[in-house]
């Protein structure tokens, strides 16, 4: 069983540090997901926690689970109005020149026999705004960015990285390559911030794994 670490808990929720390679859904295949830990995670409380958004199964970070309906229903309605702060760390596979900026491409789904699903930049997809900063220049010429997303579209840091550096997210299969320096997408749900009426705001904070350190990216 793998140890799921809590970072945030109260009455009403949860934040994990997802570990990578978790999916949060059980895989068509089969397979490990969160739902195998489900009865760890109930913590005395008799309802199962609900996770109230997603995270890629390579994205490691802060996930938020609601304890109750009531709860999943509160937390649903402040990602819906964009009220939530989402900070993530990704790698980029190359050089970033600027120091900051922002992404505002449309995405939209595509599918084929041949690739299977992912997204792409279309000017009639859905609004999708990311904002960035670079963090650090690391060795091997890649780069430790800061992105925090508006919007919370699949896949947006790393269909918006590569667009806007010319350059995948280090390991992603998908928009980029498989790199022989890691073994995922590196990309890190670092903080978490939901605003609550008449409550404390959970702040939540997933610290920087192993894989990212040992590229320097402390």
């Amino acid at each position: 069983m793998i140890n799921i670490p809590i970072i945030y808990e109260d009455g009403e929720a949860l934040v994990i540090d997802k570990p990578a390679g978790l999916p949060i859904e059980q895989p068509r295949k089969g397979g490990s997901s969160l739902a195998d830990h489900i009865e760890q995670l109930k913590l005395g409380f008799q309802r199962a926690p609900q996770a109230v958004h997603r995270l890629d199964t390579d994205t490691s970070g802060c996930l938020l689970l609601a304890r109750n309906p009531k709860a999943l229903k509160r937390f649903n309605a402040a990602f819906q109005e964009k009220l939530v702060q989402k900070t993530y760390l990704g790698i980029v596979a190359g050089p970033v020149a600027e120091d900051e900026g922002t992404i505002d491409l449309a995405l939209s789904k595509i599918s084929s026999e041949a690739k299977g699903w992912r997204m792409i930049v279309a000017k009639k997809g859905k609004p999708s705004v990311t904002h960035w900063t670079k963090r650090k220049e690391l060795e091997g010429d890649i780069t430790l960015v800061e992105f925090r997303p508006e919007t919370g579209r699949t896949h947006q840091i790393r269909v918006h990285a590569e667009h806007a550096f010319g350059r995948s997210l280090l390991g992603d299969p998908v928009y980029g390559n498989k790199d022989a320096r890691v073994g995922r997408t590196m990309l890190h749900a670092s903080a978490l911030v939901v605003p609550r009426e008449n409550k404390p705001e959970i702040v939540a904070h997933a610290p920087l794994p192993a894989d990212f350190i040992k590229l320097g990216a402390e």
